[in-house]
């Protein structure tokens, strides 16, 4: 029996690796500009549902009392979304003016509406959305504009 053959000495030529063009310094993630990335993942502690409520973007959502003082448990954009709420205002409203992912506001309404600060009204079920009556007031209203 014999010994396999030794490879060669000699091996492929070597290829020029790809040159990648350097992105500019103003658009790489670094430091203080990575944080939002993460931000609401970490202020709903990695939840993506709410504990207690559907939520729907037409859900409308009104403070139960005025905004409260340093309460635990309490984040900043929950005291935000208080504030914003001492008036009925819309789960779409909110997530505008809120400038957060609308998975992020759902949960913190839970939140909220889990220690009694708010309460909600969700839209009728789609069973009750049939009424051609009301179709036509809202073709009525369109062309009044």
């Amino acid at each position: 029996m014999m010994p396999p053959e030794e490879p060669p000495k000699e091996r492929w030529p070597e290829q020029p690796r790809p040159s990648w063009p350097e992105q500019p310094s103003h658009d790489r993630f670094l430091d203080d500009q990575a944080g939002p990335m993460v931000r609401p993942y970490v202020m709903t502690s990695g939840r993506l549902e709410p504990t207690r409520g559907k939520f729907d973007l037409i859900t409308l959502v009104v403070a139960a009392g005025p905004e409260p003082d340093g309460q635990l448990g309490l984040g900043p954009e929950h005291v935000s979304i208080m504030r914003l709420c001492q008036q009925v205002m819309s789960v779409a409203e909110l997530t505008g003016h809120l400038d957060l992912p609308v998975a992020t506001v759902r949960v913190m309404l839970g939140d909220l509406l889990d220690k009694g600060f708010i309460n909600m009204q969700e839209p009728e079920p789609e069973a009750d959305m049939h009424d051609i009556r009301l179709y036509k007031a809202v073709i009525d209203g369109l062309r009044a504009l």
